[in-house]
């Protein structure tokens, strides 16, 4: 299929936003197989079947390379908590936060926890979302965790999107284990993790490295334990506090650190040497009224790559809208339009270890979103706007 009279909005071009106006791309199969100026589009394309874009924006198909989407029940009281003036922390230590939805996770069933995730995925996909990741992390026993993680292999069964999956075990401590993370992490959490890798569930594992949750030292036993079955890690850093978890991510060469409102430019400095990607949420910073902003200027003036993501989850960040994500780390962190679109395509892209997404090149998937807009700006200026025109996903729309 060859798609023309376009703006395409190639990413990884010189350009702002990688700009090609007047633009032309085609698709074969899966697959882009060429993209450019119309006017330079070879005479061996030019008989292909043709859909004018009657100049609409192109861009990569948008990836939320951070969500929990796969959970039970909500946490509605928790929000009316924290406008009374309880804090995350305070939440969780009287046995709300994530230890609140493990309890609703591990009671319902796979079949509900699908349910209730597609519901959920759908509106992810209405604002041209074609990859996602998925995190387990609220079942924190063996079984639940490979629930989870089944539940999110599902979803790319039955909705098209490529759904990559993380392992987070090392989410938190469940009551059962209180003040014995240790014994959790060697009973619970790698035996799961061996358990999910031998089914074939597993894409990269993540943690959560702070306070309220595991210590460098514990993570880096997790990391070890990913790294001894070939797993690509990520971290859950410095959202509460600076304990050493950017610094953690880096030396394992993790393929991102998330949330990073506690990061330093020596953090910014180690994760640009180290090629990890810094995932900026601007959601949960939203959702809990936080005033540390993330390291914006460090990251930039390092050449650290900044991706965007929802971090859709029941607690503090119940977000299921990519371009609101957009919007507010415009508004609240500065980030700037072109920034924000490489955030979720190409960056977004490189902090799932994918390099075939998020980007309009030849070879890359055809996975796309054409957008009723005239400038990239636009995605992120709106407010509860949704401009999406078509969503192609592997070629198909």
């Amino acid at each position: 299929m060859l798609l023309k009279n376009t703006t395409l909005a190639c990413t990884d071009l010189d350009q702002p936003c990688g700009l090609i106006r007047g633009g032309a791309l085609v698709v074969e199969g899966t697959h882009i197989v060429w993209v450019g100026s119309e006017q330079s589009l070879p005479e061996t394309f030019r008989s292909h079947e043709a859909l004018d874009l009657e100049g609409r924006l192109v861009t990569p198909g948008l990836i939320d390379c951070h969500t929990h989407i796969v959970h039970g029940g909500n946490r509605a009281r928790e929000f009316e908590m924290r406008l009374e003036g309880a804090s995350y922390e305070e939440i969780a230590r009287v046995g709300g936060g994530i230890l609140s939805t493990v309890k609703a996770t591990r009671a319902a069933g796979e079949e509900e926890l699908l349910e209730q995730a597609l519901v959920r995925v759908d509106a992810l996909l209405t604002q041209g979302v074609t990859t996602l990741e998925i995190k387990s992390g609220y079942g924190l026993d063996i079984e639940t965790e490979l629930v989870m993680l089944r539940v999110a292999r599902r979803i790319q069964e039955q909705r098209p999107v490529q759904v990559r999956t993380s392992f987070l075990g090392a989410h938190a401590v469940p009551p059962e284990f209180e003040h014995r993370a240790d014994a959790y992490i060697e009973t619970v959490c790698l035996p799961a993790l061996a358990a999910a890798h031998a089914e074939g569930l597993v894409d990269a594992v993540d943690g959560f490295c702070e306070g309220i949750a595991f210590t460098p030292m514990q993570i880096a036993e997790v990391f070890d334990g990913a790294q001894s079955l070939g797993l690509p890690v990520k971290l859950h850093a410095e959202q509460l506090s600076n304990l050493g978890g950017a610094q953690l991510a880096a030396r394992y060469k993790a393929l991102s650190a998330d949330h990073l409102e506690h990061a330093s430019d020596a953090d910014a400095a180690a994760m640009a040497r180290a090629g990890t990607v810094a995932v900026i949420l601007p959601g949960a910073f939203y959702t809990l009224r936080e005033t540390k902003h993330p390291a914006i200027d460090s990251f930039r003036a390092h050449g650290v790559a900044m991706a965007v993501a929802t971090d859709c989850n029941p607690g503090s960040s119940p977000l299921t809208s990519i371009l609101l994500a957009m919007n507010m780390a415009a508004t609240l962190f500065r980030m700037t339009p072109e920034e924000c679109l490489a955030g979720v395509t190409r960056h977004a892209g490189k902090a799932l270890g994918l390099d075939d997404v998020g980007v309009l090149r030849t070879g890359a998937r055809a996975d796309l979103a054409i957008w009723d807009v005239e400038s990239p700006a636009e995605l992120s200026y709106r407010i509860g706007f949704n401009p999406l025109w078509k969503r192609m996903f592997g070629g198909r729309f």
